[in-house]
């Protein structure tokens, strides 16, 4: 098993709820085909760097992922397949590449419990 990243942006006409359902068709069929969902980002909408369908932003979603290399190939295929998907990146991680994203999600998840754990202190003075 490999650890892998994939970035894929999807268009920018989707209501929230249709963007959703997107992402969770892209992470069951990882975890059908038995991958192992790491984390998950969502990067908002974005404005991208040239118009792609005559489109000017869209919502970029970051999955990190455990699965076998055969596993990739069909998610690529669907993602081809669905037109939703303006465009998508598909890395494996190597282990400098691996410890830079465990670095990050530890440095994320410690900047929103920071908020949470203030909010909690100043309740408690009042």
């Amino acid at each position: 098993m490999n650890n892998y990243e994939a970035v894929f942006i999807l268009t920018p006409v989707l209501s929230d709820a249709q963007m959703k359902e997107a992402v969770e068709k892209f992470k069951t069929l990882l975890t059908d085909k038995g991958a192992e969902i790491i984390n998950e980002e969502s990067w908002g909408i974005r404005k991208l760097a040239y118009p792609i369908d005559k489109k000017s932003t869209g919502f970029y979603i970051m999955l990190e992922f455990r699965a076998d290399p055969s596993v990739i190939a069909g998610l690529e295929v669907n993602f081809r397949r669905d037109e939703r998907v303006l465009r998508f990146l598909t890395t494996k991680h190597d282990k400098f590449s691996l410890e830079y994203s465990e670095k990050r999600r530890r440095n994320r998840s410690s900047k929103k419990a920071t908020p949470a754990a203030a909010e909690s202190a100043k309740s408690e003075v009042k």
